[in-house]
């Protein structure tokens, strides 16, 4: 399908996971602080709890067949994305299918350059840190995972509260809100995974119990509470500068997820929001995206299951979440 054509409307993305003093992620991650290590989910024999019904819109993704075809697609949802007067489902579905965009063309080097070329000015500072971020979570990962881990997908808050809470842990501890927002982006999906484990990081900023008692006041699962703890740890860290560059900024986002990886993601989705802070709103339109051993699978706001259930059973219940291979 095309998503534009058929108005899907979107409601969650996530590119990574990771937590205070861990590895990084992609929604294909390990979690160890960081990294979800989903092959280490309980897997003992017992009965998923059964799946919301699907969305209203169930078909199929549409992967650009050219990159004449991607660059048109893609400049067509960043100019929805941009104007405010659009319909609202119409710019929800231009947000997943522009993230899907990307994660085809981040696999697809080989059209990298035509496409950039293709796609108007405007829109090449962006695509370059897409393209980057992308990159950069994606090397993060030594193995993809054969199951969808034990995860429930939830509505997130409203954009407009996210961005309170990251505007005042910039007020508060010096941290530009753009890496707080990054880094839940990253970690969560701005908090639309939880975990039903209660093993390794914890909340929608992904803590660790030791770093969460350490630099956290009050519920490490609340919005407000992780966001704040976030920019206390990595403001202790060097990344009060108030910037989303230098030295600290780069060592605190180092010791939130240690791997260089983490931290190229991490400053390129900031570089976005800092030359248009209302690309939040496309972002926080993205919807969950696992990697795994099969390519990409969406996980919709709604799924919930207590265990980790094998990549390929889900697909086969639910072909038209299969949203691309590693190597298209």
């Amino acid at each position: 399908m095309r998503l534009l054509a058929s108005a899907l409307v979107a409601g969650a993305l996530a590119l990574g996971t990771a937590g205070c003093s861990g590895d990084a992620v992609d929604r294909e991650p390990e979690r160890r602080p960081g990294p979800v290590d989903v092959s280490s989910s309980d897997t003992r024999p017992q009965r998923p709890e059964p799946e919301p019904s699907a969305p209203p819109n169930t078909e199929r993704f549409v992967a650009a067949h050219d990159p004449r075809e991607l660059a048109r697609r893609l400049t067509l949802d960043e100019d929805l994305l941009a104007d405010d007067t659009a319909d609202g489902h119409l710019r929800s579905a231009a947000a997943f299918e522009s993230q899907l965009l990307y994660r085809q063309l981040a696999r697809t080097p080989a059209w990298q350059a035509r496409v950039r070329a293709a796609v108007p000015a405007r829109h090449r500072a962006d695509l370059d840190d897409h393209l980057t971020a992308r990159r950069s979570l994606r090397s993060v990962l030594t193995t993809l995972s054969a199951e969808v881990p034990a995860w429930e997908i939830v509505e997130p808050e409203p954009t407009g509260a996210l961005l309170r809470f990251y505007r005042e842990g910039e007020r508060v501890h010096g941290v530009a809100w753009e890496l707080l927002a990054a880094i839940n982006l990253v970690e969560t999906g701005f908090g639309k995974i939880r975990g039903l484990s209660t093993a390794g990081a914890q909340g929608p900023m992904q803590f660790i119990a030791s770093t969460w008692a350490a630099y956290g006041v009050g519920d490490v699962e609340d919005p407000h509470d992780a966001i704040l703890g976030a920019a206390n740890y990595l403001a202790a860290n060097g990344g009060d500068t108030g910037t989303t560059s230098g030295p600290g900024v780069e060592n605190a986002l180092y010791r939130y997820n240690n791997h260089a990886g983490y931290v190229a993601g991490i400053l390129s989705y900031a570089a976005i929001l800092e030359r248009d802070p209302a690309a939040l709103h496309g972002l926080t339109d993205w919807q969950i995206v696992f990697l795994s051993e099969i390519g990409d699978v969406w996980l919709p706001i709604g799924y919930r299951s207590t265990v980790a259930v094998p990549v390929r059973q889900y697909v086969a219940r639910h072909p038209e979440r299969h949203l691309g291979t590693v190597t298209d």
